[in-house]
């Protein structure tokens, strides 16, 4: 036994400590600096001293309860380094190398979070492309407010140099184009005012305004007219696809992703083709002439068979739902996608199929089992463009060196 010295209050005092081993002695001075004593008049007391089995200043020294073992036992377990050891370490991009964008989105697949989400993305769709030269089809899917925004000059871009092999949008991913062709779409805010913008006629997608939206009769109306005469005439049978390639042929405009679409042959599917302004001159021009008869039937059936003829396929979807989910039942009838990629801000949380994550597909064969994916929880008008730099446009533009 030995004896210290303490102070409690003012009031000193002697404390009998037992004589334990070099190890007790180190476990309570870890006690006690994690939890240290104080004297009365507030400063610390000097609690180890480096004499084995020796402490001073201290109130009493005791052994680690069970829960208190416990406890630094969970704290201090050691790590399984084998885990880990051949995975990638995090690593963010090193501006003393000066400004390098593309070495800086290459970065991001160590980065961590979405940004390697957004690396595999990166590494996938070059992958896709290679593939393509093998018979791999590429499969575009996107909602309209992908055309809303500046995405629709990359979309166009994709389809003009036949980067894609098939298309799956919305009824708004086709009229928002066809508007662009006769009015611009304007920046404004999140905030304005919805009474006061209907009030002028002004429509607000986001931040982004359009204007009236009958615009789009200068174009459609007379090809809604074109459709019913071929159909009494000719007895041709119109789909959602055969409806946007006309469409895309009457526009000749070469900033429209349908007009190249068209031009380079590549069909167009929108199942939900009535699902918007288009729908909406539809209708009125079955009041004046009715008759007219959209297939859809013949579509899904040409649809389907692009995936099933395909040596393998890979997709790119911006945004969800509808558009998602067609391709991906596409799919199915080749049990599954090869490559795919999703962009997309919707969560699983709530069963729907537009939040689902990719392994939920392979449940469905929608996706292989096998296959390069990944989803990417984002903003597509901030991600795609970057993606498509790093990969659509890089290659092509790396080829056209190499022919020159």
């Amino acid at each position: 036994m030995g004896k210290t010295h303490g102070v409690a209050r003012g009031d000193e005092y002697d404390v009998t400590v037992p004589n334990l081993d070099e190890t007790f002695y180190q476990q309570a001075a870890y006690q006690m600096a994690r939890y240290p004593m104080y004297n009365g008049q507030g400063g610390a007391y000097d609690m180890y001293n480096p004499h084995p089995g020796m402490y001073r200043n201290v109130y009493q020294v005791y052994q680690l309860s069970i829960q208190e073992q416990q406890a630094k036992s969970s704290i201090f377990k050691k790590s399984d380094q084998t885990f880990v050891k051949n995975r990638p370490q995090v690593a963010g991009y090193d501006f003393n190398l000066g400004v390098n964008y593309e070495k800086i989105l290459d970065t991001f697949l160590k980065q961590g979070f979405q940004a390697t989400n957004f690396g595999h993305a990166i590494e996938i769709i070059n992958e896709m492309i290679k593939a393509k030269n093998d018979g791999c089809k590429i499969f575009l899917g996107y909602t309209s407010n992908m055309v809303s925004c500046g995405n629709r000059d990359i979309i166009r871009y994709l389809v003009e140099h036949k980067q894609v092999d098939c298309i799956v949008t919305t009824a708004g991913g086709i009229e928002e184009d066809i508007m662009k062709c006769f009015a611009p779409t304007y920046n404004a805010d999140f905030n304005l005012s919805g009474k006061e913008l209907r009030l002028k006629a002004i429509s607000r997608i986001g931040n982004l305004l359009i204007s009236s939206r009958i615009i789009s009769e200068q174009l459609l109306i007379p090809i809604l007219d074109k459709m019913l005469k071929e159909q009494e005439e000719k007895n041709t049978n119109w789909t959602p696809s055969k409806m946007i390639e006309l469409m895309g042929k009457e526009i000749s405009n070469d900033k429209s992703i349908y007009y190249w679409a068209s031009k380079n042959q590549i069909p167009v599917f929108c199942p939900a083709i009535t699902d918007g302004s288009i729908g909406d001159l539809i209708f009125f021009h079955s009041l004046q002439s009715n008759g007219l008869r959209i297939d859809i039937a013949e579509d899904i059936k040409l649809l389907n068979t692009v995936a099933l003829n395909a040596k393998s396929t890979g997709c790119l979807i911006l945004g969800s739902g509808l558009v998602k989910h067609h391709i991906f039942n596409a799919n199915a009838m080749r049990s599954g996608l090869n490559y795919a990629v999703v962009i997309s801000t919707a969560q699983e949380y709530d069963g729907s199929d537009s939040g689902a994550n990719l392994d939920e597909a392979v449940s469905w064969a929608k996706v292989r089992s096998n296959a390069k994916q990944t989803k990417v929880f984002g903003d597509a008008s901030v991600l795609f463009p970057l993606l498509v730099a790093r990969t659509f446009a890089l290659q092509k533009q790396q080829q056209e060196k190499d022919d020159a």
